[in-house]
């Protein structure tokens, strides 16, 4: 028609439908952001929701608000307890940072032989950066509740991810149902359970494990520095946890945090620091992680720094915080969308069977395993 290839035109009709869906998909990344949060907040009281619906079987709702309940008297104990204690010594060592940094405790601190020509670089970057540091984080710290109070729509998201929570706890089944009512094909309608399947497992026992290894971590830090008398031990243990959710880079943000303060507050230790660390990271990686993870999809280090580097450049801290569920995601569609493939290929006759298990080779060379 026209001169136009049907053909061509199928294909730039494919390109544009692709490039909308991307362009639709930046424009609602916020909410898209706050769903997915949802989701994983969901995950992690799912084990919970279950323990309790043990105890008043078919009654998930009235599970879900005993759960909500205790959460909330949870919160309240941590934000009343603990948060005033972390804000403290933050307090403490913001003030007390800028005069330590502009000392000779930087000067004196050791480091590698090959770190040594960028020393006073690295000093004087520090002092420039230090001379206004009290000026304001104690301030910031210190007015955290008034601004809290009066900027409530930035509290709106987190408002939102419990109630959001709420609903995909309750109604997760129905929407399941759903998703897969929408495919007319038998056969699509098996892969397409065997794909939420998959992604169920993986969204559990990665979330379940990343929960467990961050209050793993918080909990061993918390104890090593309180025997071994350091300061900021409660602020610096909750740092050491939060930052294990970002894999790979945070943990050693928190080790090398823990180091600088120490060695520019003089508490000094820091060998014992160190020996602690690598230790802790040595059972949480081959041991822990592993146990947690047994029934999951683990992903080859190298691709999960890639993933964490390339989340950090495209989104942030967010970015970095989805990167491995993200690849993990997209290596499930991939194993069943090939395995579905090749079943196929071989049901027709056009393919010889395979001399290995091809549909499990992305996993094979990316340290994976499918999950049980």
């Amino acid at each position: 028609m026209l001169g136009i290839d049907e053909r061509a035109l199928r294909i730039v009709w494919t390109i544009f439908l692709f490039a909308l869906l991307l362009g639709t998909i930046y424009l609602i990344r916020d909410t898209l952001l706050l769903f997915a949060l949802a989701i994983f907040f969901a995950y992690m009281l799912s084990p919970v929701v279950g323990l309790v619906e043990r105890l008043l079987p078919k009654r998930r709702t009235s599970a879900l608000a005993v759960v909500y309940v205790v959460l909330i008297g949870l919160l309240v104990f941590i934000g009343f307890q603990i948060i005033p204690k972390i804000v403290e010594q933050a307090t403490n060592l913001a003030t007390r940072l800028p005069a330590l940094l502009s000392g000779n405790k930087l000067a004196s601190m050791p480091l590698p032989s090959w770190l040594e020509p960028v020393r006073e670089h690295v000093i004087a970057f520090i002092n420039r950066q230090a001379s206004d540091l009290g000026s304001r984080v104690v301030p910031f710290i210190q007015q955290a509740g008034s601004k809290i109070l009066s900027g409530i729509g930035a509290l709106l998201p987190l408002i939102l991810i419990p109630i959001l929570a709420f609903f995909f706890l309750k109604d997760g089944e129905q929407i399941r149902g759903a998703l897969i009512g929408t495919v007319d094909s038998k056969r699509d309608r098996t892969l397409l359970e065997q794909i939420l399947d998959d992604i169920h497992v993986l969204l559990r026992n990665y979330i379940r494990a990343l929960v467990l290894m961050s209050v793993s971590s918080f909990c061993c830090w918390f104890l090593f520095l309180s025997v071994m008398r350091y300061p900021y031990e409660l602020l610096l243990a909750g740092i050491a946890g939060v930052l294990e959710f970002i894999p790979v880079i945070g943990p050693a943000a928190a080790v090398i945090l823990m180091l600088i303060v120490y060695a520019v507050t003089g508490a000094g230790g820091l060998l014992w620091i160190v020996i602690f660390a690598a230790i802790y990271r040595l059972f949480a990686d081959y041991v822990l992680n592993p146990y947690l993870m047994s029934a999951g999809i683990e992903i080859h280090p190298l691709l999960v720094l890639f993933g964490v580097l390339a989340g950090e450049s495209m989104a942030g801290i967010p970015g970095m915080f989805f990167s491995v569920p993200v690849i993990a995601i997209l290596r499930v569609l991939y194993v069943n969308l090939k395995r579905t493939y090749l079943r196929r290929q071989l049901t027709a006759g056009t393919a010889p069977p395979p001399p290995v298990n091809a549909a499990e080779d992305f996993l094979t060379s990316t340290g994976g395993q499918r999950p049980r």
